[in-house]
């Protein structure tokens, strides 16, 4: 195996608050894909208003009933059974919510599960029980395996530290990928179900046994990101973390040549063939065939 470049021995290290959980914040992390900032604003600005604005809402008219209505203000409870008005506010005005926010969620769920591309890279992410292995099919089809790294390892092991990413979250070997390049994700799985989680990028997809699950994200900003195992997939759930590295064209190409793999070849353009010559014309069947010597062909004298 050729030596690779050094930039594909260097460990980029994680920033805070970006890719990770960050402590006493609420809220979803920061976004850094196009689906991503979709699905932000739509948490933010559509569905947080909405739910916030009916839960004042039920909240006042339960205290306005219970002030308006009690006992002592109201000794001779009315007894109306209905209200036109109100029955068709009631069942109107949920029917318009839903439908407001059918239409951004169903162009947002089309956008998740939209297909890559041609030039998407390909990456495989098998789960294990308990870590995670990660194949590139179309740069000759090298395989990485990545295990959570540990605060005190065992003998000979890799230790944890803060260059590597937090507690918990950090692993020896990340999945790297490419800035600004759609990555087709494939999933499936060894042994049980596990899911495949990175909040930042807006990506969750199951890894099932005996099935193959696609989903298309961009990373739009180099950096280390961080995810986990989100279905509960035995006694080491909670130890298998996700690490996606997002680095430059230059530096994916050298990661690459140092996992032993080769980038994919343009393929030469599509030339025509020339037109083949034409065939002699021949000649009509009832024509008698050339003498063998035009000077002594016979005439009519």
């Amino acid at each position: 195996m050729a030596a690779a470049p050094a930039a594909a021995d260097e460990v980029l290290a994680p920033k805070a608050g970006i890719g990770m959980p960050t402590d006493r914040v609420i809220g979803l992390q920061a976004q850094f894909s196009p689906n991503g900032r979709r699905a932000l604003w739509m948490h933010d600005a559509v569905l947080m208003p909405i739910m916030v604005a009916i839960c004042v809402l039920v909240l006042g008219l339960l205290l306005w009933c219970i002030v308006r209505f009690r006992r002592s203000a109201n000794p001779v409870p009315s007894k109306t059974s209905h209200n036109t008005a109100i029955e068709v506010i009631w069942t109107l005005v949920p029917v318009l919510i839903l439908v407001g926010i059918a239409i951004p969620s169903i162009s947002l769920l089309a956008a998740q599960f939209k297909p890559a591309g041609k030039d998407a890279v390909t990456v495989k992410a098998i789960g294990n029980q308990w870590y995670w292995t990660y194949q590139y099919p179309d740069h000759g089809g090298f395989e990485v395996v990545s295990n959570m790294l540990e605060d005190q390892p065992k003998a000979g092991a890799k230790q944890r530290t803060d260059a590597d990413g937090p507690r918990l979250l950090a692993v020896d070997n990340r999945m790297v990928i490419p800035v600004g390049q759609e990555i087709r994700l494939l999933t499936t799985s060894n042994d049980v179900i596990h899911s495949f989680a990175m909040p930042s990028f807006w990506v969750k997809l199951d890894a099932i046994p005996g099935r193959v699950n696609e989903l298309a994200f961009k990373a739009e900003k180099e950096g280390v990101y961080f995810g986990q195992c989100s279905e509960l997939c035995g006694a080491r759930h909670a130890y298998m973390p996700i690490a996606i590295e997002v680095v430059s064209a230059e530096k994916f190409k050298a990661w690459v040549a140092a996992k032993g793999g080769k980038m994919p070849g343009r393929q030469t353009p599509h030339r025509p063939r020339p037109p083949l010559p034409l065939p002699p014309p021949r000649l009509p069947a009832f024509l008698p065939p050339p003498a063998a010597n035009p000077a002594r062909v016979p005439t009519d004298d």
